[in-house]
C-alpha cells in the first residue's frame, strides 16, 4: 500500500470526494482515506503522478509520504512520518480564534449591546444608523477575512461540483453578510427619502454579527476537535519516539558510535544498562534484564542470556550484553509494529462504508434542504430576513464532519490501546471483525502449550535412585538432538547432575537410543524396546500407563539387562491457558483445540485446558481443512504459532499469530499478539468488541445530531413546540458535534482489556453435528471433551469376571463412578457385566485398572 497525504479536507464529503476521484483510475485495486489523518493509501499498479493529478482535479492536493526521504534510512522516514502527525492545526486556530474573539466583541457590543441594551457609544454614532451598519460591516468583514480559508475551501469545493463542511459554513456566512449589507444600502436609501421609519425596519434586518459569530463558533468546534484528532495518534508518535537514534558498534576492536541507519546485518553491536537496543539482534556474549515494555507493554523485564533474541527499542536494565545484528532498518521489530499500526489507520472498517454512502449526499441535500425552507417560509408570507435566518441556520447546524470522523477515531485509538499492550491489529477489518467471532480454534503446540517438552516425573525401577536413573538417561540423552531427549538434559542439570561421556552412540529410529557407558550397555526408548533387553515390573507399566493416559510420554532406560526405571515427559501447556480459554467460553465462544497429536494425548491436553472440542491427528495440511468445516457452522478465528499454521490462519476469518512464532505465521494473520500470552486472544477480542460499539455510538449520534436539529433550524417545531433556532445557536451546536464523537472515542483508552467482568456471552455455534474428513475419506465423529461439549454421548461395555452377587455390583460400581470421566455404571453380576455412561472419553487402562483394583478380572471392553 502506497501511502500519501492529502491536504485541504475538511469534513467526510472531501473524503468521499478523494476517494471516488483515486478509485477511478486504472490500475488502482482500492483506496481508502482517512480524515482523521490526512491520509490515503492506494493499492494496485498506478503511477503517482496520476494519483496526485486525480486528487488536485478534485480540488484538493497531494504528496507522497516521505518523497523527500524515500532513499534515506529508517530514522528519517520515522522523524518525517513523526512530523506529518504534529499537531499544527491547534495552534493555527487558536490564533485564528483569538484574533476573531477581538473583533467579534467590539461587533456584538456595537450591534446588540447598543442596540439592545443601551451601552453608550462616541457621540459621533448618535441618530446615524448608516455609520453603524458600515461599523458592522467593516468589522464583520475583518472577521471573515481572519478565518478566509473557510470561503476558499468551500467556494473552490463548490466550484469543483464537490461541495464539503467549508461549503455550508461559507454559503451561511456569505448569506448572511450579502443580505446584511443589501438592507444595509436600503436603509441609505430610505435615509435619503427622508423616511426614518423605513431606515428603523432596515437596521433590524442586519446580520453581521450572524456573519462573524458562526466563523468563531466553528472555529471553536474545529480547534477543539484538532486538539481531540491529536490525542487519538498518540500511540504511534509514541512508537516513532521509540526509535533509536544511534548504535555502539565493535569495529577492529574498537566502539564506535554510529547512525542507526548506518548498521547493517551481521555487525557486533554492545549495549549497556540504562541503553536502548539499537537493532534487532542475538545475544553473543552476556546476560542482562530486558524491559521490553515498549513492543509487548509487559512491565516486567525479560532475562536475555548467550542466544536469547532481543529487539529494537527495548531497554537493557543491568547487565552488559554483546550483540549480532539480525534485522535491521525496515525488518526491525518497531519499524513492523509502527508499519502494522500506520496501516491500520489508513484502512476502513467495513461499517465505514454506511457513512461513506450518506456523505457522498449529505451536503449537497443539506444545501437543497435550505434553498426549500427559505421558499417555503418567503410562501407562507413570512419576512426575508426571518426565511434567510432559517436557510442558514439549517447550512450551518448540519454537520457532515461528525459522520467522517465516527469510524477512523475510534480504529485509530483502538489500534492504540492494542498497540500499548502489544495486540497489533493489521487493518480496521481486523479490529472490527474479530469481535464477531463464533468459534475460537486454538493451535496445541506453542499457542496452548509451552512448546518445548518438560520432565513431569521420575519412576525408578526398585533398587534404584532417581539420582542414578537420571545421571544415566542424561548421558545417553545427551548426544541426542530429539526434543524429548533435550527435556531430560536440561532436568537433569537443573538437578546438578555430572554429565558423562558414552561411546559407541546409536539412534534407533522409531524405538530410541542405544550406547555404552563404562563398558556397560544403555538403552533408552519406548516400552517395546526396553522390554527386548531388560525386564520391566508391572509397577512401572502400570504407572507408564496411567500416565501415558494424562498425555505424558512414558521414557524408558535400561543398563545391561537391568531396567532402570521410567521418565516421563511432557509439552506443559501455559500458565495462563485454562484461565483465557475459560474467559473466551464466558464470551459465548466455542473453543475447539486443533493437534496433529493422537487422541490420547490430545485429550489429556484438552481436558486441562478445558476446551470444548478437540480434534486430534490433523496433519499439518490438514488443519486449513478443518478450518473450512468449522466455518459452515460459525465465524471462526484462528490461532497459531507455526508455519504449519499459515493456510489455517489466511483461511480463518480471523488470524491470530503469537508473537514467539514464525514470520511466515505472523505474515499470514490479521491479528499479531507481541506477548505470546494466550490471555490476549480474549483482550483482542474485547478490544474488538468495545471499538465496534464505540464506532456504532458515535455514528448513531451523529445521524441522530443532524436528524434532530436540521429540521429545528429549518423551523419544524415552531408551530409545536414554540421552538427555534437563530444561526448562531446553529453554529454552536454544530461545533461541538465533532468534538463530541472524538472525545466518545478517546473514551476506549480508559478501557482495561484484561478485565472480563463485563463481558457479554453471544449464542454459540452448534458442533454438535460437526464431521470432518479425514485421510482415507471416512468420516470420523470427533470427540467433545470439556464441560462445554454437546456431541454424542460415549458408551462402553465392560465384560467382568469374578462378580458373584449385589454386593460385587456396588463395589464395581462405586470404583468404576469413582473416575472423573464416569457419568454412570450399570452393573450385572448376572450378565458380568458392566455399562459405562461417560461424560469425558477415557482410556480402557483406566476403567479396567478401576475394576481390577477391586479384585476383578476385566475380559474386555468395547464402546456401544
Amino acid at each position: 500500500m502506497e501511502q500519501y497525504t492529502v491536504t485541504g479536507m475538511s469534513c467526510a464529503a472531501c473524503q468521499a470526494r478523494v476517494e471516488k476521484a483515486v478509485s477511478k483510475l486504472p490500475g488502482v485495486t482500492a483506496c481508502s482515506v482517512s480524515l482523521l489523518t490526512n491520509s490515503m493509501g492506494v493499492e494496485g499498479d498506478v503511477a503517482e503522478e496520476a494519483v496526485i493529478k486525480a486528487v488536485e482535479d478534485a480540488g484538493y492536493g497531494a504528496a507522497r509520504k516521505e518523497a523527500a526521504v524515500q532513499r534515506q534510512g529508517l530514522s528519517a522516514k520515522l522523524a518525517a512520518e513523526e512530523e506529518a502527525l504534529k499537531d499544527r492545526a491547534t495552534p493555527l486556530l487558536k490564533k485564528r480564534l483569538i484574533a476573531s474573539l477581538a473583533f467579534l466583541i467590539l461587533l456584538m457590543y456595537v450591534s446588540m449591546g447598543h442596540m439592545m441594551w443601551g451601552l453608550p457609544l462616541p457621540a459621533f454614532y448618535d441618530g446615524n444608523p448608516a455609520a453603524l451598519g458600515l461599523t458592522e460591516l467593516l468589522l464583520a468583514a475583518i472577521v471573515m477575512v481572519i478565518n478566509q480559508r473557510f470561503f476558499i475551501s468551500g467556494f473552490k469545493g463548490l466550484v469543483h461540483g464537490a461541495p464539503n463542511m467549508d461549503t455550508l459554513i461559507a454559503l451561511g456566512s456569505a448569506a448572511a453578510f450579502v443580505y446584511s449589507t443589501a438592507m444595509l444600502f436600503a436603509l441609505t436609501r430610505a435615509l435619503a427619502d427622508g423616511d426614518h421609519a423605513r431606515a428603523m425596519h432596515y437596521q433590524m434586518e442586519f446580520y453581521f454579527e450572524s456573519a462573524a459569530m458562526i466563523l468563531a463558533l466553528i472555529t471553536v468546534g474545529k480547534m477543539l476537535e484538532a486538539h481531540s484528532k491529536g490525542k487519538t495518534t498518540s500511540a504511534l508518535k509514541g512508537l516513532m519516539a521509540l526509535a533509536p537514534k544511534t548504535a555502539v558498534l565493535l569495529r577492529g576492536g574498537r566502539e564506535e558510535t554510529v547512525p542507526v541507519d548506518s548498521v547493517r546485518v551481521g555487525d557486533i553491536f554492545v549495549v549497556r544498562p540504562g541503553e536502548t537496543v539499537p537493532v534487532d539482534g542475538i545475544v553473543i556474549e552476556g546476560s542482562s534484564a530486558v524491559n521490553e515494555a515498549a513492543l509487548t507493554g509487559e512491565s516486567l523485564p525479560v532475562d536475555k542470556s548467550e542466544g536469547a533474541e532481543v529487539s529494537s527499542a527495548t531497554l537493557n536494565q543491568s547487565g552488559f550484553l554483546k550483540c549480532r545484528a539480525t534485522r535491521v532498518g525496515e525488518d526491525s521489530s518497531l519499524a513492523q509494529i509502527i508499519r502494522m499500526v500506520s496501516d491500520a489507520a489508513a484502512t476502513k472498517a467495513p461499517v465505514a462504508k454506511l457513512a461513506d454512502r450518506i456523505s457522498a449526499v449529505f451536503v449537497p441535500a443539506v444545501i437543497v434542504v435550505a434553498l426549500i425552507t427559505v421558499a417555503i417560509w418567503l410562501s407562507v408570507g413570512q419576512s426575508a430576513g426571518f426565511a434567510l435566518s432559517r436557510g442558514i441556520s439549517v447550512l450551518v447546524v448540519s454537520c457532515p464532519c461528525a459522520l467522517g470522523l465516527a469510524t477512523p477515531v475510534a480504529i485509530m485509538v483502538g489500534n492504540g490501546v492494542g498497540a500499548r499492550h502489544g495486540i497489533l491489529f493489521k487493518n480496521a477489518a481486523a479490529l472490527q471483525e474479530a469481535g464477531n467471532v463464533q468459534i475460537v480454534a486454538l493451535d496445541k503446540t506453542g499457542t496452548i502449550t509451552k512448546g518445548t517438552p518438560e520432565v513431569t516425573e521420575l519412576v525408578p525401577a526398585e533398587g534404584v535412585s532417581e539420582t542414578e536413573l537420571l545421571e544415566k538417561a542424561c548421558a545417553l540423552e545427551l548426544r541426542s538432538e530429539h526434543p524429548l531427549a533435550g527435556a531430560v538434559v536440561r532436568f537433569a542439570r537443573q538437578r546438578g547432575i555430572k554429565e558423562a561421556e558414552v561411546s559407541d552412540f546409536t539412534a534407533l529410529p522409531g524405538n530410541g537410543l542405544c550406547a555404552r557407558l563404562g563398558g556397560l550397555e544403555l538403552y533408552g526408548g519406548n516400552l517395546g524396546l526396553i522390554s527386548g533387553v531388560a525386564e520391566v515390573s508391572e509397577t512401572v507399566k502400570r504407572r507408564a500407563e496411567q500416565l501415558a493416559s494424562e498425555g505424558k510420554t512414558p521414557l524408558f532406560f535400561s543398563e545391561d539387562g537391568r531396567c532402570l526405571g521410567m521418565i516421563a515427559v511432557a509439552d506443559t501447556i501455559k500458565e495462563e491457558s485454562a484461565a483465557a480459554i475459560q474467559e473466551l467460553k464466558r464470551m459465548g465462544l466455542r473453543v475447539v483445540m486443533l493437534t496433529g497429536d493422537n487422541r490420547r494425548t490430545a485429550e489429556a491436553i484438552g481436558r486441562q485446558a478445558g476446551v470444548d472440542q478437540v480434534i486430534a491427528g490433523v496433519l499439518p495440511d490438514g488443519k486449513e481443512a478443518v478450518i473450512r468445516a468449522l466455518q459452515e457452522k460459525g465465524s471462526v478465528v484462528m490461532v497459531g504459532d507455526g508455519i504449519n499454521d499459515a493456510p489455517a490462519l489466511t483461511r480463518a476469518d480471523i488470524g491470530i499469530a503469537i508473537g514467539a512464532g514464525t514470520d511466515v505465521a505472523i505474515d499470514a494473520a490479521h491479528i499479531v499478539l507481541m506477548k505470546s500470552r494466550l490471555t490476549d486472544v480474549p483482550a483482542a477480542i474485547r478490544l474488538s468488541r468495545a471499538s465496534y460499539r464505540n464506532i456504532v455510538e458515535n455514528l448513531f449520534w451523529a445521524l441522530f445530531y443532524n436528524t434532530l436539529l436540521i429540521p429545528a433550524a429549518a423551523g419544524a417545531y415552531i408551530h409545536l413546540f414554540g421552538i427555534t433556532m437563530t444561526p448562531m445557536f446553529g453554529a454552536a451546536a454544530m461545533s461541538l458535534s465533532s468534538f463530541c464523537v472524538v472525545t466518545n472515542a478517546l473514551r476506549l483508552n480508559l478501557m482495561d482489556i484484561y478485565d472480563a467482568r463485563r463481558d457479554r456471552s453471544r449464542r454459540q455455534a452448534d458442533m454438535a453435528e460437526l464431521e470432518l474428513e479425514t485421510e482415507d475419506g471416512a468420516q470420523k465423529d470427533y470427540f467433545i471433551a470439556g464441560d462445554g461439549g454437546k456431541g454424542r454421548t460415549m458408551k462402553k461395555l465392560m465384560e467382568i469376571e469374578g462378580m458373584m452377587c449385589g454386593h460385587c455390583e456396588a463395589a464395581v460400581k462405586k470404583a468404576l463412578e469413582a473416575l472423573p470421566e464416569v457419568e454412570s455404571a450399570e452393573v450385572s453380576h448376572e450378565k458380568g457385566s458392566a455399562l459405562v455412561t461417560l461424560r469425558e472419553n477415557t482410556e480402557d487402562v483406566a476403567l479396567k485398572q478401576a475394576v481390577e483394583a477391586k479384585d476383578y478380572t476385566v475380559k474386555g471392553i468395547r464402546e456401544v
